[in-house]
């Protein structure tokens, strides 16, 4: 949940950022083929510079935003016993997975927590909080670990990416779409474009944003289920079942900070359609089902 709320909020800044630096700018003074009409080719091609310019530089910052938010303590040389055995749970379950050994790291934070990120498979992050080694088995943790090896080795971080260019892409060319009718009927502007597009526009794309995310949300509980699948191969469909029922009595969006709580677990209709994970018990019905 964490990595996916960082993403999100990092994805939607961008897209606006850049949005308003190519208004000052002009560049979207190819969108106007006579001055009335839009020229939805051109849009369309604007809107997918944008779209995916977002969500690719999310994608990249992703393992530096994830440190600096949640202040990950990189452990490069083990400094105790526990430091030593997480890094060499990491390291085994890496190679058992195929993938590049990702930097280990924990940060501080009493409920039970953990997020693997990284803009490739062989170049990620993989942290855990002090809640959960605290909280937690040795055995719980290395299915916890599992889980977040299994979304590196599935290569979640990119399907999600490209997943969030295109939806950028139609929210980009959509929102102006509407500033451009608002524009023409309602303002009744005849050439170019008037101050109500632009600011029709950047509102436009914020709300449809923010709507576009129960399709990336969907897909991030889809996910889900494939990396507690994929961790149930690396440690055992019991330990993970045991790991989601530990999560149960200790919710991990506990005392988050703003922007990741609010992609909750549990919540009624509306937040799920927002929340990133399915429901704890639905999870571990997936697993109990028999392969």
């Amino acid at each position: 949940m964490l990595r996916i709320g960082l993403f999100i909020i990092t994805n939607i800044a961008i897209m606006v950022l850049i949005s308003i630096v190519f208004s000052l700018f002009g560049i979207q003074g190819v969108l106007a083929e006579n001055g009335v009409d839009l020229n939805l080719t051109a849009l369309l091609i604007y809107s997918a510079v944008i779209g995916f310019s977002g969500a690719l530089i999310s994608l990249f910052m992703s393992k530096f935003m994830a440190k600096r938010s949640m202040n990950v303590h990189i452990i490069t040389q083990p400094q105790n016993s526990d430091e030593r055995w997480l890094v060499d749970a990491v390291k085994r379950q890496a190679k058992q997975a195929g993938i590049g050994m990702p930097e280990v790291g924990i940060f501080d934070h009493t409920s039970p927590n953990a997020f693997a990120t990284g803009w490739n498979r062989n170049n990620s992050l993989v942290a855990v909080s002090t809640g959960l080694l605290s909280h937690m088995s040795k055995a719980e943790v290395e299915a916890v670990l599992a889980h977040e090896i299994s979304h590196v080795a599935n290569g979640d971080m990119v399907t999600m990416t490209l997943l969030q260019g295109v939806i950028n892409t139609f929210v980009v060319f959509l929102s102006r779409i509407i500033g451009h009718i608002v524009d023409r009927v309602v303002f009744k502007v005849e050439r170019g474009h008037g101050p109500a597009y632009w600011i029709v526009s950047i509102v436009a794309q914020v709300i449809l944003g923010i709507l576009a995310q129960i399709i990336v949300m969907w897909f991030s509980r889809y996910r889900e289920y494939r990396a507690d699948a994929g961790a149930g191969k690396l440690v055992g469909n019991r330990n993970m079942i045991a790991a989601l029922q530990r999560l149960k009595t200790n919710p991990d969006d506990e005392g988050l900070p703003t922007e990741m709580s609010a992609l909750a677990i549990n919540g009624g209709s509306i937040k799920a359609l927002f929340s990133s994970h399915p429901p704890l018990d639905d999870r571990i019905k997936a697993l109990q089902q028999p392969r």
